[in-house]
C-alpha cells in the first residue's frame, strides 16, 4: 500500500472514529474496542492505549453539565426527587455514552499525531 498519506487532523479523525493516518478506515471494531489494524491503509493500531483518560474526561464533562442542570432545575422549580431521577439519570447515561467513543477516538488520534509512546529508562 502507498505509505505517503497526507497529514490528517487528529481532531476530525478522532472524533469521527476514523484512522489517524489515512482518515478513511474505521478506528473501532465495536463500541469502544480499537480495531487491530486500519481496514483501509493497514496501520497497526496496537499502539493505541487511551487507558482511563476518556472515562475521566467524560465523567468530569458529564458531571459539570448534568449536575449543573440538576442544580438549576432544583433552584428554579424545586421538583420532587423522583422528577430529578426521571430526568437526570437517563441524561447522565446518554451524555456519558455519547461522549465516550468520540473522546477515546480523539485521544488515540492524538497519540498517533504526537508519536506518544510509553516512557522507557535507558542506560547511559
Amino acid at each position: 500500500m502507498n505509505e505517503n498519506f497526507p497529514p490528517q487532523s487528529p481532531y476530525s479523525t478522532g472524533l469521527a472514529g476514523r484512522c489517524p493516518r489515512c482518515g478513511e478506515g474505521r478506528l473501532f471494531k465495536g463500541f469502544l474496542s480499537v480495531a487491530p489494524a486500519c481496514d483501509h491503509c493497514g496501520l497497526d493500531l496496537s499502539f493505541a492505549d487511551a487507558g482511563d483518560g476518556p472515562a475521566v474526561f467524560v465523567t468530569l464533562f458529564a458531571g459539570f453539565i448534568v449536575l449543573g442542570m440538576a442544580l438549576w432545575v432544583e433552584l428554579s422549580y424545586e421538583p420532587p426527587m423522583w422528577v430529578h431521577l426521571l430526568i437526570f439519570a437517563p441524561m447522565t447515561v446518554i451524555v456519558c455514552l455519547g461522549a465516550l467513543r468520540p473522546l477515546k477516538g480523539l485521544l488515540v488520534a492524538m497519540q498517533y499525531a504526537n508519536k506518544a509512546e510509553q516512557g522507557r529508562l535507558h542506560d547511559r
